[in-house]
């Protein structure tokens, strides 16, 4: 079966110092062994992705330097896309509290740099996703035609990442108020799993991918909402890569029990309907 992972970072030996070093995440790393990941070279992990056959990746950028003065690492998603189109697709990392630079970060990067999306962390913006200063950058996105990527779930030991900037209610004003933007959602809203749900569920421009929390407590209801068919057309499958491996996250969806159909939606045909790629 085709896998399209829509989050994913290439473990260089770059991205995992940039990781584990950086202001956000540095506590989160050390606490869970995050320095024994192996670095590859670019050309060894897309001949590892092409070996379990993976045809595509999102990668997405981070730009939180008004909150945490960590430098953000755009540079590294361009590089990846420029070296392998039409296998890495580019969601650029923006950071809202810049104000119409950010606006104007977005149509550079969507115009020239051919980026297939914009990533926004509220957690780390120290924000809700509905807050003001993230809607002139929905709507550039409107008028672009590209999705978001919202974050929405705060990893553990960071420093400032409260749960409240994440819940997905906040994410159904954001649909509300812009119908036309295609929304993402990661790490499925936890811990508000059944709001994320039925945030999916009752708006047609919101999806989400469950990566990092497929078995964490009360996951059982992501799962249900696949086998149940609720949410087919709206879960999309990403591993979070590199803090999580690529492959122990596709052996837990094959693992899931999903019906051929409804896996294949997951695995890659949501995505390619997202981005606006043919089979």
């Amino acid at each position: 079966m085709k896998i399209f992972d829509f989050r994913f970072r290439p473990n260089t030996k770059a991205i995992l110092d940039g990781i584990a070093n950086s202001t956000m995440f540095k506590a989160s790393c050390e606490a869970s062994g995050f320095d024994k990941r192996v670095a590859q070279t670019l050309p060894e992990i897309v001949d590892e992705l092409k070996g379990r056959g993976v045809v595509g990746n999102v990668i997405t950028g981070r730009d939180c330097r008004t909150t945490y003065g960590f430098p953000d690492n755009n540079g590294s998603v361009l590089e990846f896309c420029q070296a392998y189109p039409d296998f890495f697709y580019g969601f650029w990392g923006i950071d809202p509290h810049r104000g119409m630079d950010a606006v104007r970060d977005v149509e550079k990067v969507v115009k020239e740099y051919g980026m297939r999306g914009i990533a926004t962390d509220p957690y780390l913006a120290h924000i809700s996703p509905s807050e003001a200063r993230f809607y002139p950058i929905y709507t550039k996105c409107c008028e672009l035609n590209v999705p978001v990527f919202i974050t929405m779930a705060p990893p553990p030991m960071v420093q400032g990442a409260l749960i409240e900037y994440t819940d997905p209610r906040d994410v159904d004003k954001v649909a509300r108020d812009f119908p036309e933007l295609t929304i993402i959602m990661s790490h499925g809203g936890y811990p508000f799993v059944q709001e994320a749900i039925f945030v999916c569920q009752r708006n047609r421009n919101v999806y989400m991918d469950c990566s990092e929390y497929e078995r964490a407590p009360m996951a059982t209801h992501y799962i249900e909402s696949l086998t149940t068919g609720v949410l087919a057309d709206k879960i999309i499958f990403a591993s979070a890569h590199p803090f999580i491996e690529q492959k122990d996250a596709i052996e837990t969806y094959m693992n899931m029990g999903l019906d051929e159909e409804t896996l294949a939606k997951v695995m890659y045909k949501n995505a390619y309907r997202v981005l606006g790629l043919g089979e």
